[in-house]
C-alpha cells in the first residue's frame, strides 16, 4: 500500500553529518546472523582506519553471537551501499569511501548462524 503525503512536506533533516560533531553514522548488516535482529547502527570516525573499525567497534557489538569469536571480518566478503567492496585495513573510512550513512554488508563464509540456521 501506497503512502501520499495530505500536504507539502518539507523539514530539515536533523541527522545530517553536520549535526554529528565530527562523527558520521554507520550500518553494519550480518546476514543470517538473526540473534541481531537488524543492523548494527554506529557512530565512528570517518579517520578511524577499517582495521580499527573491525577491531574497536563491530567485534565488540557482534561479540554476543556464538559465531562471532569464528569470525574473520577482516578477510569477509564485503557489500559497501549493496556494492562488492575490498576494504583496506589500513585505510581510513573516508578513503575507503564509508561516509554517512552508509551501509556495509559483512558475509562470513563457512558461518550460516547458530547451528547453521541463519539464527
Amino acid at each position: 500500500m501506497s503512502v501520499n503525503a495530505l500536504y507539502d512536506y518539507k523539514f530539515e533533516p536533523k541527522d545530517k553529518v553536520e549535526n554529528f560533531n565530527g562523527m558520521q553514522l554507520l550500518y553494519v548488516y550480518w546476514p543470517n546472523h538473526l540473534l541481531f535482529c537488524a543492523p548494527f547502527a554506529l557512530l565512528v570516525q570517518p579517520d578511524m582506519t577499517f582495521g580499527d573499525l573491525v577491531e574497536t567497534v563491530i567485534k565488540p557489538a557482534a561479540a554476543a553471537h556464538p559465531d562471532a569469536a569464528k569470525a574473520d571480518f577482516l578477510n569477509a566478503e564485503w557489500l559497501l551501499n549493496d556494492e562488492p567492496f575490498t576494504p583496506r585495513a589500513d585505510a581510513s573510512l573516508k578513503d575507503n569511501g564509508i561516509d554517512h550513512k552508509s551501509m556495509l554488508t559483512v558475509t562470513t563464509p563457512g558461518l550460516n548462524g547458530i547451528a547453521d540456521v541463519g539464527y
